[in-house]
């Protein structure tokens, strides 16, 4: 079999396989929603809100009213914003319920050509809202301390400075002898912010309660295109059920209503390529979690159970959030499954240890690029007595030319004796056609695993190579490297047999064009993969021919040409 020709099959393949994926995003299977349990204890309510809360657990059940519900502080008034500054985050707390209203990334601009504008994840924006809430919800009558209640707080501005950790406190009391300190916990160097809701009852009566959080994000029907690779990144809601992770489209959310389900080990997010707005509830607590869209806005929530705190007690309610680029390290420090917010597709399987192997090799090297031409050394030398056996089959190949060419003359007539006649060569020299298969059927899986490493991992965002590279995760601004593919699959061809009719030769005589414009809107990293994986081929090949070659006059030295 013609190598250029399965080459061409396997970029085929290759393109099949993407438009499949996007086909599956955007039309695939949707998910489907668990039984809805709006009426069980703790779920969140269709439209986002915090519902009527029953606990049948509780001797004598107590009813929580909704959120909307005049219990809920009246603070239409603008409240006052505390600013918190770290060495990686800018967040605004809203003294109204203690939400998280803004955050920007100050490590990530959106652009590398501008670097003062950088990412802001969440903000009250509509544009781009993006708010997460949390509160208790308490049975009874009175006040209760969710995210309409105004807190106080004894500073407007908090910096984390030169220290390690930085703690913001917010209070509040339903002025009957409950109260809660709500605090916001930050690490130097980290994106992780823990969320304690501390209830003290210094009352005389039982608190009962529960705690919940609520993730708000802007939604909108993504619109894809083949000259941008990041509109093929998923941007929308996503949740853990304690079994697997599930990206919730619009379009499903809207067609089938809510998605709710209950979970000791679960969380849930809103992602957009790089990055993630997580909420993980404590682990081991039985929450209800409710996903929702109404117009341009997706609503996650959860609610857990409801407790009790006696009369001069205290309990403590935790949450926590993780609101920055998707670093997997820091993802599984929360919980190891955070991670899944890392969209590598169906072939998580294979990108997951490419990642590993990449990030090992770039903790030696210090650059992406070198490490993505070291693992493709590595990945060519674990393929190397696979692809020596391919290339010895098309070297000989290459050898017959002449012989083939003369069956061809021969035979041109009559197609059924042409093949026959090749058949016998090929069984005579101990030739095998279709040896060129394999190799590259292998070798692709490994190629769409570095296409979607270098899409959604953003340890190689802004990534710079060298010279013109600045950017991996890009494509070429050059288009040089694409340029430098073409020629080397042109010279590829040279070192491999042609076959098959002149209309056939032609066509795989434009087929290093043809590439070398689909590859030009691959991330650069992708086409700097391919690229050192061709001239490794390159190299590989030549010496093959060579040592075929020599064997091939050694054996006419030692006995007579056989006639064909």
């Amino acid at each position: 079999m013609d190598n250029q020709r399965l080459l061409i099959w396997a970029f085929f393949g290759m393109m099949a396989w993407l438009t499949y994926q996007a086909w599956m995003q955007d039309y695939g299977p949707r998910p489907v929603a668990a039984p809805a349990v709006t009426e069980a204890p703790g779920i969140a309510a269709s439209d986002g809100s915090i519902p009527e809360l029953t606990d049948t657990a509780v001797d004598a059940p107590d009813v929580m009213p909704s959120i909307d519900s005049p219990r809920a502080t009246d603070a239409s008034v603008s409240a006052p914003v505390i600013r918190v500054a770290t060495d990686v985050l800018e967040l605004e707390l809203s003294t109204q319920g203690g939400t998280v209203q803004g955050a920007v990334l100050l490590k990530y601009p959106i652009a590398k050509d501008r670097p003062t504008e950088l990412v802001e994840l969440l903000t009250a924006d509509i544009n781009e809202l993006g708010l997460i809430r949390s509160g208790l919800r308490s049975a009874g009558e009175g006040p209760e301390a969710n995210h309409r209640a105004l807190f106080n707080s004894r500073q407007t501005n908090y910096s984390l400075g030169g220290d390690d950790e930085l703690l913001v406190p917010l209070t509040w009391s339903d002025g009957a002898g409950v109260t809660v300190e709500k605090r916001y916990r930050f690490a130097r160097g980290s994106y992780k912010v823990v969320v304690e809701q501390e209830v003290t009852n210094g009352s005389d009566t039982p608190w009962r309660g529960a705690e919940y959080a609520q993730l708000q994000r802007r939604s909108f029907e993504q619109k894809r295109s083949m000259f941008d690779v990041d509109s093929y990144s998923f941007d929308g809601p996503i949740v853990y059920d304690g079994d697997k992770a599930e990206k919730l489209k619009r379009d499903d959310l809207l067609d089938d209503g809510p998605y709710a389900f209950a979970s000791e080990r679960g969380w849930f997010g809103a992602i957009q390529h790089h990055f993630v707005s997580a909420v993980v509830p404590q682990a081991d607590t039985s929450q209800r979690y409710n996903v929702s869209v109404r117009d341009a806005v997706a609503t996650a929530s959860s609610i857990g159970p409801t407790q009790i705190v006696a009369p001069g007690e205290s309990r403590t309610f935790t949450t926590t959030l993780f609101i920055g680029p998707k670093l997997q390290s820091q993802l599984e420090e929360i919980d190891p499954t955070l991670k899944l917010t890392v969209d590598y597709g169906w072939l998580t399987i294979l990108s997951q240890p490419l990642f590993w192997l990449l990030s090992k090799a770039h903790s030696l090297v210090g650059n992406w690029g070198v490490a993505i031409i070291a693992v493709t050394f590595l990945i060519k030398l674990l393929f190397y007595k696979l692809t020596e056996s391919s290339g010895r089959s098309m070297a000989k190949m290459r050898n017959l030319q002449p012989r083939l060419k003369a069956l061809q003359e021969r035979y041109k007539d009559d197609r059924q004796q042409l093949s026959q006649a090749m058949m016998e060569l090929y069984k005579r020299e101990k030739v095998n056609p279709a040896a060129g298969c394999l190799p590259i059927l292998i070798q692709m899986p490994f190629f769409l695993a570095f296409y979607w490493v270098l899409l959604e991992s953003v340890e190689m965002r802004q990534a710079p190579f060298a010279l013109w590279i600045t950017d991996l995760s890009v494509r070429d601004p050059f288009f040089i490297l694409p340029l430098i593919m073409g020629a080397a699959m042109f010279f590829q061809q040279k070192l491999n047999p042609q076959v098959g009719d002149p209309v056939q030769v032609k066509v795989m005589q434009v087929m290093p064009v043809i590439f070398t414009v689909f590859f030009a809107f691959f991330p650069a990293g992708l086409v700097l993969y391919w690229v050192t994986n061709t001239l490794l081929s390159i190299a590989q090949q030549w010496k093959i021919n060579k040592v075929v070659e020599a064997q091939a006059k050694q054996k006419k030295g030692s006995k007579k040409p056989e006639a064909d």
